[in-house]
């Protein structure tokens, strides 16, 4: 453990350009990171917000967002993510998990810009840090390829590629007509793609050298990724945290040890395909939701990746409006943050409560992050539906 933590402290000096002889405490980049990623997360809200506009106009759908009121979301997620009770918990506690947070948020961001180099580097740092956000690399292509999230692209695939009927294809294409084809945004681009393929394998090298250098006092390169990635995919450390991997770990058989561990990995390979077909036209969304699935299947889950996906999930607060029980998740989210503390105390310090109390309130809390997830992607299913009824009922007018 000690020549794992020495490892990664030399992997977080080449950001902080401190040695790791120094401690992290009283390290001032672990404060302001927050509010560069606040930063990051309002320019990317705002980019997202853009998009989806010009994407109404172009579908004669603007009425939407004169008549009602649109709120911004990019200053609400930044908002969200700074005065979060548990990024402020991470931040006090010099957790360094906000420098992780950043390289996913910087690849996102870059992704929407199609600043391919920078987009192309936070998600390889991103990836080498915590290893699971490596299944971000769908989004990203997706954001790369089509743009940002719009309802445009689902419209114009269900219009041209499931047509009902002669005359609402004629009139769709005459409605388009004047838009030049070269900036429909259901075109997938793959120069972007290609070009964010090699910048990753051209800054995969370059970390690969510089953790090869910096390990080599320590170890080889491989006995690294021993202590770093298998670290994280063996979970060794049964330590209790607001996961439930450590609990079921420690209660399991070791004979059926490594079948579980396959099988918990796995769970988040299974959902990556089914919702990348079925939100493919919505990638800075699909990205929120791989990291709140990541978040709760991770083996050693914070409080950190949480602050995460509660600071993205003001990016869609238009389209998630109509979201169902989102006072009921809010009130069970406070409940939680208050109790979690309180039964690891019981149960660690005090002596008068056992392992049960502490993980009721960790099951409770992956619960709630399912629940999340799947009145999420609802709500924003329910949100194309909607745009697309009145799309084709606007179509419908004007025909006749």
């Amino acid at each position: 453990m000690q020549d794992l933590c020495t490892m990664d402290l030399l992997c977080y000096s080449h950001f902080s350009g401190h040695s790791p002889s120094n401690e992290l405490k009283g390290n001032p980049i672990i404060f302001s990171v927050d509010i560069l990623n606040a930063m990051l997360i309002r320019a990317t809200g705002q980019t997202l917000q853009v998009a989806y506009r010009q994407s109404l106009k172009s579908l004669d759908l603007d009425t939407i967002s004169e008549s009602s009121e649109v709120l911004p979301s990019g200053d609400i997620a930044a908002l969200v993510y700074l005065w979060n009770p548990l990024t402020i918990v991470a931040c006090v506690g010099l957790s360094t998990s906000p420098i992780e947070n950043f390289a996913i948020i910087l690849a996102l961001f870059g992704a929407c810009k199609r600043l391919v180099p920078l987009a192309a580097f936070g998600w390889v740092m991103a990836t080498h840090l915590s290893l699971y956000p490596m299944i971000l690399i769908i989004p990203m292509i997706l954001l790369l390829g089509y743009g940002p999230d719009t309802p445009r692209k689902l419209l114009l695939q269900r219009r041209y590629g499931k047509a009902e009927d002669a005359t609402s294809i004629d009139s769709c294409q005459q409605q388009d007509k004047a838009i030049n084809q070269s900036e429909l945004p259901h075109v997938f681009s793959w120069r972007p793609v290609m070009l964010f393929l090699l910048w990753a394998i051209v800054w995969s090298a370059y970390v690969l050298f510089l953790c090869g250098v910096s390990a080599k006092q320590y170890g080889s390169l491989w006995e690294m990724f021993e202590r770093m990635h298998g670290f994280i995919l063996t979970v060794q450390d049964l330590s209790p945290n607001i996961g439930v991997l450590w609990y079921f770990f420690a209660e399991v058989f070791d004979f059926f040890r490594n079948f579980f561990l396959i099988v918990f990995h796995m769970n988040i390979l299974f959902m990556i395909f089914p919702l990348a077909i079925r939100l493919k036209h919505r990638p800075c969304f699909l990205a929120f939701v791989y990291i709140t699935i990541s978040s709760m299947l991770k083996s050693y889950p914070s409080v950190g990746d949480s602050a995460l996906y509660i600071g993205l999930l003001g990016w869609f607060v238009n389209e998630l409006s109509e979201m169902r029980f989102s006072f009921c998740l809010f009130s069970v989210y406070v409940g939680v943050s208050l109790l979690s503390p309180v039964m690891h105390n019981l149960w660690i310090w005090r002596g008068t409560g056992n392992a049960n109390f502490y993980f009721a309130t960790a099951i409770t809390y992956a619960c709630l992050q399912i629940v999340l997830v799947i009145e999420s992607v609802s709500a924003m299913l329910n949100h194309d539906r909607k745009l697309r009824k009145l799309s084709n009922t606007k179509i419908h007018v004007d025909k006749s």
